[in-house]
C-alpha cells in the first residue's frame, strides 16, 4: 500500500466525469488499499478516484455503522472501510440541509442539500454486485463521492460556505515564515 497524493482545488481533474471500472483485478486491488491508506493517512470520511488522479467509478467511504448512537468511539475501534465501484444511486428519501467539507477543498465547508438515506447499487473489489442502504453521514458521503465521479464539487452545489478560521490561520502562519 502507499499514500497517494490527493487532488486539490484548481486541479481540472475535479470537473471531468470518470469511465466505469471493467477490469476487477490486482490493479484495482492496489488502488482500493492505497485510497484507503490516503483516507485514513488524511483523516477524512471519504475519498474518490479522481481525488487521487484516478479516473474510474470507484470511491471508499468510512463505515461506522457499528458504532453507539452516541457517536462515541469505543477504545481499540478499529476503523472500517466501505468500497464501491461503478456506484448507482437507486433510491433517495429526505433531505438535509448540513455543512460538510472535501479533502480537495480544504478549509472550506459548503452548507449542501443531501438526501437523508440513499440506497446504491455498486461492486466491491472482486466484481461481485451488492446494495447498500445508508443514512445520515453514510448518505451525505456517498452522494458527495458519487458526484466527484461525475465532475461535481461542494464548489459546484453549495447554498453558502464559510471558511474554517483554523486552516486560514495555519496558511497565514506558513506564508509569514
Amino acid at each position: 500500500m502507499a499514500l497517494r497524493t490527493i487532488v486539490q482545488d484548481g486541479d481540472p481533474i475535479l470537473k471531468k466525469k470518470c469511465r466505469p471500472v471493467t477490469n476487477f483485478d490486482d490493479r484495482l486491488a492496489e488502488l482500493l488499499d492505497d485510497m484507503i491508506e490516503t483516507l485514513a493517512d488524511a483523516q477524512g470520511y471519504g475519498l474518490a478516484g479522481p481525488q487521487v488522479g484516478v479516473m474510474r467509478r470507484v470511491f471508499v467511504s468510512l463505515d461506522e455503522r457499528d458504532l453507539p448512537e452516541d457517536g462515541e468511539v469505543p477504545e481499540g475501534y478499529e476503523p472500517k472501510y466501505l468500497e464501491f465501484v461503478n456506484p448507482e444511486i437507486i433510491m433517495q428519501e429526505g433531505e438535509v440541509l448540513q455543512y460538510e467539507g472535501c479533502l480537495s477543498f480544504p478549509g472550506h465547508n459548503a452548507a449542501i442539500r443531501r438526501p437523508q438515506k440513499v440506497t446504491v447499487r455498486a461492486f466491491d473489489r472482486h466484481g461481485k454486485p451488492f446494495t447498500l442502504t445508508g443514512e445520515d453521514m453514510l448518505a451525505r458521503c456517498i452522494c458527495h463521492e458519487t458526484n466527484h465521479l461525475d465532475g461535481v464539487t461542494i464548489m459546484d452545489l453549495a447554498e453558502f460556505f464559510y471558511e474554517d478560521q483554523e486552516h486560514d490561520d495555519e496558511e497565514e502562519s506558513a506564508t509569514e515564515e
